[in-house]
């Protein structure tokens, strides 16, 4: 996994409660990259998993609940490092169909190591939406607040209904529904 996304997560931790409870995290989790990571660089993902454990543990809050709430803040963190997946798109339907054929790919072209999730899209009409999440990584959570960080983003009305397809958090299925 990209360094970059461990680099959110720590100024997600360090933004929302402290700079001494993201380094309480970094030192308990006892992590192989002692929780120094580059944008560049590829680490396990279970670094990710160790550290958002050890700040349920510190918070209080629950684990699945710091992962939606990182995948939100995730998503406006995207939306500032990369305006120009935004460009000429004016909703949460058409960046999440941007995902895997243009997103993911240009990812791809930056990181050639980069293995994204694969994420499947059908627009139903204008207000539905049906999403297949799939990966290695246990991230159908990050992904479910990534897919409320574009409603917001947005400033939509969206309605998710979250499925979890096992109990691994590899594959998720998502229906979407635009409110007024």
């Amino acid at each position: 996994m990209k360094g970059i996304i461990f680099a959110e997560l720590i100024e997600m931790v360090e933004t929302r409660f402290s700079v001494e409870v993201a380094e309480q995290i970094i030192a308990a989790a006892q992590l192989p990259s002692g929780g120094s990571y580059t944008s560049l660089g590829t680490y396990s993902h279970h670094e990710v998993l160790q550290l958002v454990t050890e700040l349920s543990a510190v918070t209080g809050a629950h684990a699945n609940d710091l992962q939606l709430a990182f995948g939100e803040y995730l998503f406006g963190r995207f939306s500032e490092v990369h305006p120009e997946f935004f460009a000429d798109v004016s909703n949460s339907f058409e960046i999440l169909t941007k995902v895997q054929d243009y997103i993911h790919m240009e990812v791809q072209k930056l990181y050639p190591d980069a293995n994204p999730p694969t994420l499947s899209c059908t627009v139903v009409d204008e207000r539905q939406m049906q999403l297949h999440y799939q990966s290695h990584r246990p991230f159908a959570v990050l992904a479910h607040g990534l897919i409320i960080g574009a409603g917001k983003y947005f400033n939509e009305n969206l309605a998710i209904d979250f499925q979890p397809a096992n109990d691994s958090g590899t594959e998720a299925y998502f229906h979407l529904v635009l409110n007024d």
